[in-house]
């Protein structure tokens, strides 16, 4: 059995001259992040990856829940590959997991991550927004062969608000 949580990176800042890749978070977006991730002690594995895009925006979302969730920030994992918005990039990257890894919690962006959860999951979500929780349980052993898992939870930051 294999799990995957997939996390949306919390709202960026638009207002700022940086290039994409370099945006940073809003206040909004920071605020969102704790929000969420302050919730999640029910819905997470004992043991899993944190992988990230190189996106700041996306890179310091997975900073904030790994805080809240007492994980060490220096394992997150940043991944230049999942700096996608194509579902097709994110499939590839997540079915090259290491076997070895029941879980993995990873952060990323649309449309990829809505794409993907509508591709995989057992029901469609019209949009996973910003700082949007998705955990999927796949009945599979390796991660190669994911197919149609089952959505065990969603937390979006206006369920919380």
């Amino acid at each position: 059995m294999k799990n995957l949580i997939l996390v949306r990176h919390a709202k960026s800042c638009w207002e700022t001259p940086f290039k994409d890749v370099d945006r940073p978070l809003s206040h909004r977006g920071i605020s969102d992040a704790h929000l969420v991730s302050s919730t999640l002690s029910n819905y997470i594995p004992n043991s899993f990856l944190i992988w990230s895009s190189i996106a700041k925006r996306a890179s310091d979302t997975a900073m904030i829940f790994a805080q809240n969730i007492s994980f060490p920030v220096e394992n997150i994992i940043l991944k230049e590959n999942l700096y996608t918005f194509d579902e097709n990039q994110l499939e590839k990257v997540i079915k090259s997991c290491n076997n070895l890894y029941e879980s993995v919690i990873l952060f990323g962006h649309n449309e990829a991550i809505t794409n993907f959860v509508n591709k995989f999951g057992d029901y469609i979500l019209p949009n996973v927004p910003t700082a949007g929780f998705v955990s999927i349980q796949f009945d599979d052993d390796h991660w190669s062969s994911i197919k149609k898992g089952r959505i065990l939870k969603t937390i979006f930051p206006k369920d919380l608000k």
